[in-house]
């Protein structure tokens, strides 16, 4: 029996799955200002942040963000979807030359074919986006690559005839032939419907009819759906507007996850914006990030955790359009925050001691170690700990009051300092550093001062 609790146990631990709230962001690029790709992955490592949204393959990013246990998702610019569209031998070419060199040590878990593709331009084909996409799946499936990576296209809320009331919301009549296209295939593969959600341009184009706090998620009273819905933010409206849309071409039946892929709030704009405010943009920021790490649903699906990605991280200022479009940044090119929003990891280290043990100065070469995420689950670390300083047989005795790992006394430290005993007493196979998908293989050695870390 004790035998059988271990295997048990054993898997548990070892299964790639995980129960972490994620929080996403936008990663743009247009501006002459910004820090280096290697930078924002240093910025972003100790952070709560865990998925970065980027609008294209820079394959500085990409190499930038390998083994930094950050996911990305990657995109087809609007222009270069005609081309994969043409065969699958298009496909896979770009996919051979643009994502295929930078995986698995840069964990790629989306690519996005286009952005607001079917409204942002009358002249590009919505077929082509279709078959761009299918043509795409196709590649990961003929690689193994199916169930890692997932296809899918965001999507402006423009895609929409209505969005209030959102039990009756439809899609626009000329795209419901694409979109039911689009659903059936994120249906078939598993993949997300995104859509780029902000109440701030339905405030902004609207001040009279739009109660402001019900656009910054923080309307208490609420609006009523006819169907009894009460909605106390808009962005929940938005959302099942589209699920309603989704439902409304046959497809209520089946489980598609909706991820809002872009939103956010500017705090700066054109003289006329009055909304657009440092305290307008902390106010919804803050609010969205508690909304993504809710674990909330919205009031037509409340058990469905909705998927959120900031928009956006830097302020871009080469971006075109509107001064709002260049300043819905959370942080300025010098890497300094436009307004205060809390970015802190609550399970991981403090960020000194984090920074200590993730830049130890070590040259980059053939070790390899094993540590915690840093946005790493508390209540699965803790079971790792227990796992690894019990049934797993690592000698935990440097992370107890005496030791000289005990210091910083933090979970997410002791959880790595014995996760990698564990990894290099078992071979240094990469199911061995999985720990329900908290572990984090790295190439920079995790010792700092006398606490030094296992290798082979």
């Amino acid at each position: 029996m004790a035998l059988h609790l271990f295997h048990l146990l054993l898997f548990l631990l070892l299964s790639p799955l995980s129960y972490v709230s994620s929080v996403g962001i936008n990663y743009g690029t247009l501006g002459n200002n910004l820090p280096s790709p290697k930078k924002v992955a240093q910025l972003l490592q100790s952070t709560l942040i865990d998925k970065v949204k980027i609008y294209d393959t820079n394959p500085d990013i990409l190499e930038a963000f390998s083994n930094t246990g950050v996911d990305l998702i990657v995109a087809v610019e609007n222009y270069h979807v005609a081309n994969i569209s043409k065969d699958a031998a298009a496909a896979d070419d770009w996919f051979a030359t643009r994502v295929q060199p930078f995986i698995p040590a840069t964990s790629i878990v989306a690519v996005c074919v286009g952005n607001e593709y079917l409204t942002s331009d009358d002249n590009l084909d919505p077929d082509a986006l279709v078959q761009a996409m299918q043509n795409l799946h196709a590649v990961l499936l003929k690689r193994g690559l199916d169930r890692k990576i997932k296809v899918t296209t965001p999507h402006s809320m423009a895609v929409l005839a209505s969005s209030f009331p959102p039990s009756a919301s439809t899609f626009a009549t000329k795209l419901i032939p694409t979109m039911s296209s689009i659903v059936g295939f994120l249906a078939d593969t598993g993949a997300p419907f995104m859509v780029n959600a902000y109440p701030y341009f339905a405030y902004r184009d609207n001040p009279s009819t739009v109660d402001l706090e019900y656009a910054l998620l923080g309307n208490s009273t609420g609006v009523h759906d006819p169907k009894g819905y009460i909605y106390h933010n808009m962005l929940d409206a938005q959302i099942d507007a589209v699920r309603s849309a989704i439902d409304a071409i046959g497809f209520g039946n089946l489980s598609m996850k909706i991820t809002v892929s872009e939103s956010g709030w500017p705090s700066k704009g054109d003289p006329e914006d009055t909304a657009a405010i440092p305290n307008n943009a902390k106010t919804y920021n803050t609010r969205l990030i508690e909304r993504a790490q809710s674990n909330k649903g919205t009031p037509m699906k409340p058990k469905d955790n909705i998927e959120i990605f900031v928009f956006a991280l830097f302020n871009e200022n080469k971006k075109p359009g509107g001064a709002s479009e260049r300043n819905f940044g959370i942080f300025n090119g010098d890497g300094s925050k436009v307004y205060e929003v809390d970015l802190s990891c609550e399970f991981c280290s403090n960020g000194d001691a984090f920074e200590k043990m993730s830049t130890s100065g070590q040259v980059r070469g053939p070790s390899v170690w094993c540590v915690a995420k840093p946005h790493a689950d508390e209540k699965v670390l803790q079971s790792v700990l227990d796992f690894c300083c019990g049934p797993g047989g690592v000698d935990c005795r440097e992370v107890y009051e005496s030791g000289k790992c005990f210091e910083p006394d933090k979970l997410h430290a002791h959880a790595s300092y014995a996760m990698n005993a564990y990894y290099q007493m078992h071979g240094r196979n990469y199911w061995n550093c999985d720990f329900k998908g908290t572990g984090l293989a790295t190439f920079s050695d995790p010792s700092y001062g006398t606490c030094r870390y296992r290798q082979q």
